[in-house]
């Protein structure tokens, strides 16, 4: 497998170049009116951990490895605060060993293990994490990383039912590579598709490629199967049941703390064919916007693509001119020609204020070619557009472009003293406002308060007819070294006012040891009382990712 890098976003070949540092340096010049110096990237000459504090057993010792640049590869995620530890060689407490089974055997082999030796197990996926959720707890006194990315195969697939039967370590990309010979597809595509698993989308509760209605991996399991020291956790395949608590709804989002998922029955559907997408501006800004958006996803259509972007956003990564909002609408469908959808869509944004960004609407059939072009609300122009191009033109296809490429380019702010950072909720429509008022306020004096200023922007990653997820972006040049101070600061300032305003502490990110403060005040009592419970008997003496969810 290609080697990651152990601080950036990706393969330590796509770290970044002496020339994207110096449009980094440019950009800097631009926005802040300052220069300074590009850094010195990290190289594996520069790892200096400590020496692992156990040997593998046995049994396990052919699939395990301890050499410096796994491990510390596989001490943080990939958040702000992560890349900036990782860039500064800063690996006070990695894991000791990395073990990467290739069967499940194997799996349960190394968990047994440590069930036996009481040590801490860490189930891990893509290490996409933006929470802390697989970084070794402080106290622990010895721990093996289990990497599940070898399990990587679909094993099964009924096409009859449109159900696949997949390894919980197929990362994104291997995944959709294995379905699409039999033209079926997951349609699963968080931000981190590429460095995510499967496993690790159940068990984070990953928010995926749909705004709308099937936004989370929840809406795609049909029965999960874990491993824990207990035994094997593996529901029936079924398309519903009403037998009592779902034993997948408790190992969805369960982050680990009950055991290692090693596969998964989940729903496929046939490739799209059919594409339809509009770029909707409101010169009304965000309000005007964001109320397009409710009256559409309370018309109950279920757009595939309903992101509203804010001026701020729509001017950073749809080439707008920072005065409008950018509404962006995305039909898709193998069965059926999204024509009038797209068009009923825009009709109701267009009753909320809203105007098509450069007059155009993409209808793409991909067996064939459909039109595209200027669009009155009579009916279609005539420029041919082919079903891969959909949605790829103009104001949305820069917003795509932007979406997909950001973490790449996020690596090349490390080390200037850039601060910056997302934060993601989710809030009922009437108290939506306040939320937003609320949540930027805080931010503003945050950034003020420890950089002298900085930017805040919003767009919502998904919208429901009871409410939006709106995701904050923050970013102020701080100062070098002062980083992670800063960082701490302006996140605690951001999570009190969501919570005061009466928001989730996390719409998709998992709640890992990052959100551990705000969850903890955000879930009833009782029922962390029973979460205690539940991994109290199936993992007696607490080895599983302690410290996330609950205490150990």
């Amino acid at each position: 497998m290609p080697r990651r890098s152990f601080w950036a976003w990706g393969n330590a070949d796509r770290e970044p170049t002496p020339a994207d540092y110096a449009a980094m340096a440019a950009r800097i010049r631009r926005r802040y009116g300052t220069t300074r110096p590009a850094p010195t990237p990290p190289t594996d000459a520069d790892l200096n951990l400590r020496p692992p504090r156990l040997r593998p057993h046995p049994l396990v010792a052919e699939f395990c490895v301890a050499d410096d640049h796994d491990r510390a590869a596989h001490t943080y995620g990939r958040s702000f605060r992560d890349r900036i530890r990782a860039f500064r060689c800063e690996f006070p407490n990695p894991p000791d060993l990395i073990a990467y089974p290739r069967t499940e055997a194997e799996v349960a082999t190394a968990l047994d293990w440590c069930a036996n030796s009481n040590i801490v197990a860490i189930p891990y996926g893509g290490g996409s994490t933006v929470v802390a959720g697989v970084e070794p707890p402080p106290a622990a006194d010895a721990v093996v990383t289990i990497d599940l990315t070898r399990l990587n195969r679909v094993l099964e697939i009924d096409a009859v039912s449109r159900a696949a039967r997949i390894q919980a370590g197929a990362l994104g990309p291997d995944l959709e590579s294995q379905l699409r010979p039999h033209g079926f597809t997951l349609r699963h595509f968080p931000q981190s598709f590429e460095f995510s698993s499967l496993g690790g989308w159940i068990a984070t509760r990953s928010g995926g490629h749909y705004a709308t209605n099937h936004t989370h991996i929840d809406d795609f399991v049909e029965s999960v199967r874990m491993l824990t020291p207990g035994g094997v956790w593996e529901s029936r395949r079924l398309p519903g049941s009403g037998a009592g608590p779902s034993p997948d709804r408790l190992a969805i989002g369960s982050e680990g703390i009950l055991g290692i998922i090693t596969e998964a029955w989940l729903r496929i559907q046939a490739r799209p064919r059919y594409r339809a997408s509009a770029g909707v501006v409101f010169a009304g800004g965000m309000p005007a916007a964001a109320e397009g958006a409710r009256l559409i996803a309370q018309a109950r259509q279920w757009p595939a693509n309903l992101r509203m972007l804010d001026p701020a956003e729509a001017e950073d990564f749809a080439g707008l001119d920072g005065q409008q909002a950018l509404l962006i609408i995305g039909f898709e469908s193998a069965e059926l020609p999204q024509d009038d959808n797209i068009r009923q869509a825009v009709a109701i944004a267009r009753d909320a204020g809203g105007a098509i960004a450069e007059d155009a609407i993409v209808i793409a059939d991909a067996g064939s070619v459909s039109s595209a072009g200027s669009v009155s609300s009579a009916g279609s122009g005539s420029g041919p557009v082919s079903g891969a191009d959909a949605g790829r033109q103009g104001a949305v296809g820069s917003w795509r472009n932007s979406f997909i490429n950001a973490p790449y380019e996020r690596n090349a702010t490390i080390g200037f003293g850039i601060v910056a950072e997302t934060l993601e909720t989710a809030i009922t429509w009437e108290r939506w406002p306040a939320l937003d008022t609320q949540v930027r306020a805080a931010l503003d004096d945050a950034l003020r308060e420890t950089c002298g200023g900085g930017r805040v922007s919003c767009r919502f990653t998904h919208v429901y007819p009871d409410g939006p997820a709106p995701y904050y972006t923050f970013e102020a040049l701080g100062p070098v070294g002062g980083e992670l101070e800063a960082h701490a600061a302006i996140k605690q300032a951001a999570s009190d006012a969501v919570m005061a305003a009466g928001g989730t502490i996390t719409h998709h990110h998992a709640v890992g040891r990052t959100h551990r403060p705000w969850y903890d005040a955000q879930r009833p009592d009782p029922f962390a009382a029973a979460l205690r419970a539940a991994k109290q008997a199936v993992d007696p003496n607490g080895i599983l990712n302690p410290g996330v969810l609950i205490d150990p």
